[in-house]
């Protein structure tokens, strides 16, 4: 073979290894927002009060900070290609798990299933970020990075469109229906097809991955010593931003997992669960749409005061959703189309437009929070880039805190004020980043979500 050929066989490899690393960042994307419309089953099938249905979130993401630890230290020790293919097997476990679940019908074995899955989705986070950046030119490795977080928010908005379409379509979910246990059999099952599918995918996906395994271990970042995220305690800034990006997160995961719950209301749009789950993926397309429009201003507009303003906007309308909570539908005066479904236009309208377009602020928040935070810690960067990534339990712990507000009171409108207060800190830690001196971020570091 001819060093020309070679050499285009090789470069043919690596560019089949990149679309699989980029397809990695909409793979997890796809699992996590399947929460979104799982919750709703799990509540319906099992009878649960709003807090014990949030433990499924609570499940997934506390397992960021249990195993961000241990995934880095894996990845220390076995390399990147490794690391992938056991956080694929990770998650296609604990959808297999979620399969035995529906079969036992015991809800604990599913938050074991999630646990499992999203201890997988945290290696393929640990390892994808540097991966994908060293994976061609140098030069090049922006553009890669900002491709593959475009499938992540793509991979949202289909998981929750997915989700909604295969796990909300039984008799069950209609409203004014007297439950039976076949229905509840039939909503398991639906449960069993849609993990099952994933799973058999994952396994084929593994297979894919093992067949570029080299491509992949030649072009990845040499592993280093292991850092522990802990270290990073020592720096004001490192705290801070841990702080901002826990309440962030949770403020994101907590909207996102009520968001259905919250537009089938009769008093916001009194809509049918799947009709409902259809609506909240606009929630996720906003996200994407203020991630390209925020990336855009944010090469003439300081990081810090494009933080401030999405922390407004945020603010501004998660009180119009408290303060509109008392609004009742009137009969329908006209429809509006949503992807292929009829919604009556209702004065619930106000804060159900307003509690969607939350996304559209939420966009950009992560990363100008990771980054504003390296920019200031005086801890090792790898160590605060740790830190700020175990923080993401905060969607854990967050939508607990929302569920325990709709208790008290009684009203899921009032929920948004758990987010409210996550909001609040973000504006706060905004002006306090104006003034606090910045250093350059070691270079290969990045921050996903």
């Amino acid at each position: 073979m001819s060093e020309s050929s070679s050499t285009a066989k090789g470069g043919s490899g690596l560019a089949l290894a990149v679309v699989y690393v980029t397809t990695l960042f909409f793979i997890w994307a796809v699992v996590t927002n399947l929460l979104d419309p799982l919750v709703k089953t799990m509540k319906t099938v099992f009878t649960l009060t709003p807090v014990q249905a949030m433990l499924t979130g609570f499940a997934f993401f506390i397992a960021y900070f249990v195993m961000s630890l241990p995934s880095a230290a894996f990845l220390s020790r076995f390399g990147y290609a490794k690391s992938v293919m056991v956080g694929l097997g990770g998650i296609a476990a604990g959808c297999f798990i979620a399969i035995a679940a529906a079969k036992l019908h015991i809800y604990t074995v599913f938050l074991v299933a999630l646990f499992t899955m999203a201890s997988g989705v945290t290696l393929l986070q640990v390892a994808a970020n540097p991966l994908i950046a060293s994976m061609g030119k140098p030069e090049d490795s922006a553009f890669r990075l900002n491709l593959s977080q475009s499938f992540n928010s793509l991979g949202a908005a289909c998981g929750l469109f997915f989700g909604a379409s295969f796990l909300l379509n039984g008799d069950i979910f209609k409203k004014d229906v007297v439950i039976t246990e076949v229905m509840k059999e039939e909503a398991l099952g639906f449960v069993t097809n849609v993990y099952m599918a994933i799973g058999v995918a994952l396994v084929i996906f593994i297979a894919l991955i093992f067949m570029v395994r080299e491509k992949i271990t030649a072009a990845a970042p040499k592993t280093g010593q292991l850092v522990s995220p802990f270290t990073a305690l020592t720096s004001k800034w490192a705290n801070l931003g841990s702080i901002g990006i826990f309440l962030y997160v949770g403020a994101e995961v907590a909207i996102s997992l009520n968001l259905l719950l919250f537009l089938e209301q009769a008093n916001i749009l009194n809509l049918e669960a799947q009709s409902a789950g259809h609506l909240t993926t606009f929630y996720m397309l906003f996200a994407m749409i203020g991630r390209f429009a925020g990336s855009a201003l944010l090469k003439v507009v300081r990081d810090y005061v494009m933080l401030t303003l999405v922390a407004i906007g945020a603010i501004a309308l998660s009180l119009l959703v408290i303060f509109t909570k008392d609004m009742v539908p009137s009969e329908p005066t006209g429809m509006v189309n949503v992807i292929l479904t009829s919604v009556p236009v209702t004065t619930g309208l106000i804060p159900a437009f307003a509690a969607l377009l939350i996304g559209l602020f939420n966009s950009i928040m992560f990363p100008t929070i990771f980054t504003l935070t390296l920019q200031r810690s005086t801890a090792p960067t790898s160590a605060t880039s740790g830190l700020l990534c175990m923080a993401i339990a905060g969607g854990a712990v967050l939508p607990l805190a929302f569920a325990k507000i709709q208790e008290m009171t009684g009203s899921m409108s009032m929920g948004f004020i758990a987010p409210l207060l996550c909001y609040v800190y973000v504006l706060w830690f905004s002006f306090a980043c104006r003034k606090a001196p910045t250093h350059a971020i070691e270079e290969g570091v990045s921050g996903g979500h």
